[in-house]
């Protein structure tokens, strides 16, 4: 008994992956509202909630901590340090090392952000418990996936 109404595991409407993915485009246009007064895309907006939790990353460790490999995350550092809200500096020590620094008008950023977690959960319909909880379980999914490949 596979506990779908008609058996059909096949149908587009039970599959987790097409749930998901449906409520990522739905958070992605959400998202693009909220921050575009900010002047952030929804990537953009990922790399500077990392910096603004801790500052001055190897680009490296930036790009694990986001799940984004260089051919993604560099166009997003230029763009940003265009914008003036980040730095790249080479290490002294290892010119291949680059680490990603806010900027002052990058760490200014974040009283103006701060509003934005708020206004998503409030969007979402869900209290902040099953938020979180649904966040968790998003959290064990993931890592199960990833022991899968």
């Amino acid at each position: 008994m596979t506990g779908i109404p008609d058996g059909d595991l096949m149908r587009l409407d039970h599959q987790v992956c097409f749930a998901l993915h449906t409520t990522s485009r739905a958070f992605d246009a959400l998202y693009r509202t909220e921050l575009s007064g900010l002047g952030l895309t929804y990537p953009q907006y990922l790399v500077m909630l990392a910096l603004w939790e801790a500052d001055g990353p190897t680009v490296k460790r930036l790009g694990e901590r986001l799940r984004l490999d260089s051919g993604t995350l560099s166009p997003l550092l230029k763009r940003l340090e265009a914008a003036g809200l980040v730095e790249r500096r080479r290490s002294r020590e290892d010119e291949r090392s680059v680490s990603v620094h806010l900027t002052g008008q990058g760490a200014a950023l974040r009283t103006r952000a701060a509003e934005v977690p708020a206004r998503i959960l409030e969007a979402t319909g869900l209290d902040l418990q099953e938020l979180l909880a649904l966040r968790e379980t998003l959290h064990r999914v993931t890592a199960n996936l990833d022991a899968a490949r």
